[in-house]
């Protein structure tokens, strides 16, 4: 067998340069790296769920409140997480470590990433939350994901029987991946003293009450972009909040 001259040799080594870089840009896997940088493969999105036996009241956090009191501890990384990062609270609101849960999101196995906000409601206790990623004890479901498709409907669980689905509420949002280099993600928290109940919303309701600006974009945001509420739930900035995550 004849040995490859050095032009052919040269040949061979762009070419096999370039299909490196065509996978690295390729739909669905990450952005092309600078020199000493490493992708994110995974978004780890952390689900915390808080409650006031006082009020009788839960809510999610996914990023941290605005004001810091109520963490979460979402992130892009190169290793997967397998436990929800939290906060202890702020002694009237209380972290419920059964209600809350991590998903680790595959950056590579798909286009789309599609996420998922189901919201249930206890009747008895005038109480609403929400999860984007399933309770650890798996009693509340949320379907967020990525996908080589785009989602058009959310996929929830039913409840538990005292806390019950409410479709009108919940939502999906598809961002696509190729589109930009950060996810942006919004958390709009809603409250009705009334009931002394708060709820937050990642993605717009299905009805279009409750508004969440999470986005793809080329530029990182800083700041939660939610809607004023309904008239009887208002917004409260102070535990709304925006994170932006790196995936270059």
């Amino acid at each position: 067998m004849r040995k490859k001259g050095p032009f052919k040799a040269w040949l061979a080594a762009l070419a096999a340069a370039l299909s490196t870089a065509a996978l690295l840009l390729a739909p669905g896997t990450a952005h092309a790296q600078g020199p000493g940088r490493v992708a994110a493969r995974y978004l780890n999105l952390h689900q915390c769920m808080y409650y006031s036996a006082a009020a009788t009241n839960h809510f999610t956090t996914v990023v941290p409140s605005s004001d810091g009191r109520f963490l979460a501890g979402s992130n892009a990384s190169a290793t997967p997480d397998s436990r929800p990062t939290c906060g202890a609270g702020d002694g009237n609101y209380r972290l419920v470590p059964i209600l809350s849960g991590v998903r680790a999101l595959d950056l590579r196995a798909g286009r789309y990433l599609n996420v998922h906000q189901c919201m249930y409601y206890s009747a008895s206790a005038t109480n609403h939350f929400s999860t984007v990623v399933a309770s650890s004890d798996g009693r509340f479901l949320a379907g967020t994901n990525i996908s080589t498709t785009p989602d058009s409907r959310p996929t929830c669980g039913a409840g538990d029987g005292n806390y019950q689905l409410v479709p009108i509420l919940s939502g999906v949002k598809t961002l696509d991946l190729t589109t930009g280099r950060y996810v942006n993600l919004h958390q709009c928290m809603y409250y009705w003293d009334g009931a002394a109940n708060h709820f937050s919303t990642v993605v717009p309701s299905s009805d279009g009450r409750f508004l969440a600006g999470t986005n793809i974009s080329s530029t990182p945001d800083s700041r939660p972009n939610c809607g004023a509420g309904d008239g009887r739930y208002a917004l409260i900035p102070l535990l709304s909040g925006a994170k932006a995550f790196d995936l270059a």
